[in-house]
């Protein structure tokens, strides 16, 4: 199978070439995947994406006009292509599920208490000599509150670690997890307690038409004074602007995120010569209670094996004529 490879990046070339072992011909380039590039897929039976992708249905469409068959996503979200389209149009779509929740739920600790115990602004002081600690005092994880908005693989695992901080923890999902409720005293509630109530919310949901902007000036107003949020999932399910107004008004404690609404055309590259024009990002990068990570959770050893080798199972199950498990119907994936 001729398989063409979109936003490959050096860091992941490796193991797929190493877990492809000749059997599929991989080309891959570094151009995204848009309407633009697209005719790049011209004489190619299928097309390897990442997360920043556009696989809108223009770009599908162009796709199937030029014999594609076949789209595996080396990522679990899928918003960033038209599922429904692609299968009306004739193409088979498989994604990469479970390839390393535990790389995101550590990601976003790792986030959580630099934030809180303000460590990027220690670092950053003590590098001029600054050992004051004026600007750094935090708050102990023990004994708080922390609200874990999705309760799938990943906000699963920091379930059990917020626990293990003593934290007293609740949630907000559509489904239930009585493992969780009975053995780590796991609370569900509706969002807005939840976010009255925590001190610390951390966010684990797909972005979908239902989650989009779910949280918006008026969740944002009804957080705890000083209360910390943590986005390790999308951009799109905060509204940035209701919340960069929120953090300028000072209601917030903090934010960290390892995710942007608008990060297309930004995050993957290096833009240190060229610099950015989004406003909204500059005035969140510029914050002192924000830190802001390149879309870099999922990037781990582990992971990065886990999906090449998910990778070479959805192409080696296409080119074999077998039922391939990650492919994609109508299905909504929890993280």
């Amino acid at each position: 199978m001729k398989v063409l490879v979109f936003s490959a990046k050096d860091f992941e070339i490796k193991n797929l070439e190493k877990l492809n072992a000749g059997r599929h011909k991989m080309v891959f380039v570094p151009e995204a995947l848009d309407s633009t590039t697209a005719v790049m897929a011209a004489g190619y039976d299928a097309v390897c994406i990442f997360s920043n992708d556009d696989a809108s249905l223009v770009v599908l469409e162009i796709l199937h006009d030029l014999g594609v068959k076949y789209i595996t996503l080396r990522s679990t979200g899928y918003n960033n292509i038209g599922v429904k389209s692609a299968k009306r149009i004739g193409l088979k779509v498989a994604y990469a599920p479970e390839y390393s929740p535990h790389a995101i739920a550590e990601h976003t600790i790792a986030l959580t208490l630099a934030l809180d115990r303000k460590l990027i602004q220690a670092n950053a002081q003590v590098k001029q000599y600054n050992f004051t600690l004026d600007n750094l005092m935090g708050f102990d994880l023990n004994g708080k509150t922390v609200g874990i908005f999705g309760t799938g693989r990943i906000g699963s695992i920091l379930v059990k670690i917020f626990h293990a901080f003593g934290c007293k923890v609740v949630a907000h999902d559509l489904h239930r997890n009585p493992y969780l409720e009975n053995h780590y005293d796991l609370e569900y509630l509706p969002l807005e307690k939840l976010c009255r109530l925590s001190d610390i919310i951390t966010i684990n949901v797909p972005l979908n038409y239902e989650t989009h902007h779910i949280l918006h000036e008026p969740m944002f107003l009804a957080m705890k004074e000083g209360a910390l949020l943590v986005n390790t999932a999308r951009g799109g399910i905060v509204k940035t602007e209701d919340l960069v107004e929120v953090l300028k008004g000072g209601h917030l404690g903090g934010y960290a995120t390892d995710v942007y609404e608008y990060e297309r055309g930004v995050f993957y590259r290096d833009n240190r010569k060229t610099g950015i024009t989004d406003d909204l990002l500059k005035q969140l990068i510029e914050m002192p209670n924000v830190i802001l990570t390149p879309h870099q959770a999922f990037a781990t050893k582990e992971a990065l094996l886990r999906i090449a080798e998910t990778t070479m199972y959805n192409l080696d199950c296409w080119e074999e004529g077998k039922i391939c498990k990650n492919e994609l119907g109508f299905e909504t994936v929890t993280l």
